[in-house]
Order: structure tokens, then C-alpha cells, then sequence
């Protein structure tokens, strides 16, 4: 198998013919299988038998983009706005001047204070529960270090379909099977979340506010819902990822803490910009300890550097997280407004960027890269989810949301409304 003879796919002899055809004790078999089949290499689908597993994607969502030729308006990155970003300099210059008064050194805290301090308080504020604290290199490194924290290969995971396409690449990369939940304007459906546990997933993402594609945020009422069904798996992982923190004038109604292994995870990248990739994560004492020992052996830590000049940025208020909401607010209630009234039925009710149901998502995007706008085409963000394109308004302007909103529908065509469920 190590050498490729066989294909993904292939059907494995069974166990006893196997070990009559070597000549060694069926147990000897069995053991290998198990052991296979652990590491992710092999899946057994019961009296159907055993087949070679396909090879974990690593990038199998990132060719699934528009290239954008020149003088394309690009609405399909995911960004945010650049001049909504705070400036850098100051807090940074702060940050290396007490370093090099008190230089950090091998053996010193992993976390800084004053970062854990404002974190702390932040999240005690949004009624998230009380639990040590680790800082990451950003949501996604924190989700697939809570799940190598608890689970192992063959493992299900239940991911928002449509979702975060780097979530959806990222499961099946770490040898764990994902299983879809449809998602509506307010968060992942309660029924897909309680089949999905029932059929044996084993942990559920959950993004709380401006969800990637859709923006759905979750409601009061979809949280205690939430919460309900998870009460009767208490042994499900629960991460939730707070990514939007600081671009959102939704509140927050976190779901943590229903079971017995969880983590909350909030990141800056949204807020301050990309490149700091750092986040804070909480969560029960046994998955953070894990976390920390696991980064203990890699990396070590998060530069402190680093974690002071976002101190000094939260410190000082440096977003203002109002402003920063309501302008990414009115820019999508804008855009799907204007789809509104030309018949096209759009969703976005936090963040970035609003979710379009299409009935032919390659043409759609085809036409509308004709038209002049290049779009997100909505396979980067699904599993049986129905086709769709993802449009970014971080930088769109008043003037051009009328042009767009009409290349949509011309691109649609007269259609139904449609849901993404």
C-alpha cells in the first residue's frame, strides 16, 4: 500500500482470506487493518468491507477561484477593507521598545498578560465561560490544534455547509471525514446539527457571527436551540469561532460550555488586518492544556512581540468596532436591497459578504467575468449545499452597487427565489 500499488477506492480482500493468502493468524490481520484504518489510510463501511482511503486534500479548494484579468472589479476576495484598517506602527514601535527592556526568553510565559487581561475580559463580557487561556496563530491554526487535541483519523466532524472552504479542506487533511449541516440566516439548522451527532460525528464547528459564505449570525433563539441538542451529546467537541469580533454590531450568543470539551476561539485578522495571525483561545481546561502542551513541542509560542502590539490596539481602541460594522452593514443591506428589487434573492446579515443562490453557478460567475465582476463561485464553500456565488462588499462603493446588483440579475436570469439549504 505504501508503495501506491494500490488505488483510492479499491476494495481490500477480507481479513480471513488475507491471512490465509499470507499465511499468518486472522488477529495479525485484524490488528494491521485497525491500525490502517486508525492512521486514516483505510475506511470500513461495515459488511461492504474495507477500501484504501483518498489521499487528504491539503489545497483542494484553492484552485477553485476566478483569476481576475485586468480591469475586472474583484468582489470575490474575502477581504476587508483596507481604510477601515487601523494603523500599526504605533503599537508595534511600543511593543519592540519594552522588549528591548525586557527582552523574552526561552522558558517565560507563553501568553502576555496584558493581552490575556483585555481577552479575558472581553470574552466574560460576551458571556463566554470562564477557562484558561492559549494564543494561536490565528482560527485556523486553532481549530485544527483542538481537533488533533481530541480526536483521531476516521473521526466525523460536522462542518456548516455552505462554510468556511479552508475548514472544509483543513478536516479531510487531518485524516477526519466531514459531515454537512445546512446553515439558514441564523446559524447552523438544529436538526442537521442533532442528525449529524446521532450518525456519530464526533465534534461541530459552529461560526457564531458574519459565518464565510453566508453571514448568518446566530440568534438568541438558534443558540438555546443549539444548545439543546448538544445537551444530549455531551461528548461532542464544540469549537466555536468568533473570526468577525470587532466588524460585527450583532451580539454574540455563545454556546460554549454545554459540553464537556469545548474552546472559543477570537481572532484579529477581520479587524486589524490579516498578517497579525493571532487569536485567543479559551475553552475547558483539558483541550487548552492539550493545545499548549502540542505548541510547546512546535513553535513554542506566539511572539509576545506580536501579542503586546495587539494589547496596545485593543487597549487603545484602535477600531472602532461600531463604525467598522456599520460601514460593512450598510455596503451588504445596500447590495441585497438593489438584488431585491431586481428579483434576486440574496443573504448576508453580518460581516463581509453576502451569499447569492444561483441555479448555474459557472455560468453565473462566467457571465457576471463578462460583464466585469469576478465572484466567488460558491463550490470553494460547499459540500451538498446548492450552487451559489459569494460576493465581497468590504470595498464596494454606493455607486457601484446598482451596476452590480443589475449584472447579477442579468447573469441569474428570471428565477424563483431560492434558498442555500
Amino acid at each position: 500500500m505504501g508503495a501506491g500499488d494500490l488505488e483510492p477506492g479499491q476494495l481490500l480482500p477480507p481479513m480471513r482470506e488475507l491471512a490465509v493468502e499470507l499465511g499468518v493468524n486472522p488477529n495479525t490481520v485484524a490488528a494491521a487493518y485497525r491500525t490502517l484504518r486508525e492512521r486514516g489510510v483505510i475506511e470500513t463501511a461495515g459488511r461492504r468491507g474495507s477500501r484504501v482511503r483518498s489521499a487528504p486534500a491539503t489545497t483542494g479548494r484553492d484552485h477553485i477561484r476566478v483569476d481576475v484579468p485586468e480591469g475586472v472589479r474583484d468582489v470575490s476576495s474575502g477581504n476587508p477593507d483596507p481604510a477601515l484598517l487601523p494603523p500599526l506602527a504605533r503599537a508595534f514601535t511600543e511593543a519592540t521598545a519594552q522588549v528591548d527592556l525586557e527582552p523574552v526568553l526561552y522558558g517565560d510565559v507563553a501568553v502576555e498578560p496584558e493581552l490575556a487581561r483585555i481577552a479575558r475580559a472581553g470574552l466574560n463580557a460576551a458571556g463566554v465561560p470562564d477557562g484558561p487561556l492559549a494564543v494561536v496563530s490565528g482560527s485556523l491554526d486553532a481549530v485544527e490544534r483542538v481537533l488533533l487535541a481530541h480526536l483521531k483519523p476516521g473521526d466525523a466532524v460536522a462542518v456548516e455547509d455552505p462554510g468556511w472552504g479552508r475548514t472544509l479542506d483543513l478536516v479531510p487533511a487531518l485524516g477526519l471525514r466531514t459531515v454537512p449541516v445546512g446553515v439558514d440566516d441564523e446559524g447552523p439548522l438544529p436538526e442537521g446539527v442533532r442528525a449529524a451527532l446521532e450518525a456519530g460525528a464526533r465534534a461541530l464547528i459552529v461560526t457564531d457571527r458574519a459565518q464565510n459564505p453566508t453571514g448568518a449570525a446566530v440568534s438568541a433563539a438558534r443558540a438555546g436551540a443549539l444548545r439543546a441538542v448538544l445537551r444530549e451529546h455531551p461528548g461532542t467537541l464544540l469549537i466555536e469561532d468568533d473570526h468577525a469580533h470587532g466588524i460585527v454590531d450583532v451580539p454574540l450568543h455563545p454556546l460554549a460550555g454545554v459540553t464537556r470539551h469545548w474552546a472559543f476561539v477570537r481572532s484579529v485578522a477581520k479587524a486589524y488586518g490579516p498578517d497579525l495571525r493571532l487569536a485567543v483561545l479559551t475553552g475547558d481546561t483539558v483541550t487548552v492544556d492539550r493545545v499548549r502542551g502540542r505548541q510547546r513541542l512546535g513553535p513554542g509560542w506566539v511572539s509576545r512581540i506580536l501579542q503586546r502590539a495587539v494589547a496596545r490596539l485593543w487597549a487603545d481602541g484602535a477600531v472602532d468596532a461600531r463604525a467598522v460594522a456599520a460601514a460593512y452593514g450598510e455596503r451588504r443591506d445596500a447590495l441585497i436591497g438593489a438584488l431585491a428589487e431586481r428579483g434576486v434573492t440574496a443573504h448576508g446579515r453580518s460581516g463581509m459578504n453576502v451569499w447569492v443562490p444561483v441555479p448555474d453557478e459557472t455560468g453565473a460567475v462566467a457571465r457576471l467575468l463578462h460583464a466585469g465582476w469576478a465572484v466567488a463561485p460558491g463550490a470553494r464553500f460547499r459540500l451538498s449545499a446548492p450552487p451559489g456565488i459569494r460576493i465581497t462588499v468590504s470595498t464596494l462603493a454606493p455607486k457601484e452597487t446598482g451596476p452590480l446588483a443589475d449584472a447579477v440579475a442579468a447573469a441569474l436570469g428570471p428565477a424563483p427565489a431560492r434558498s442555500y439549504v
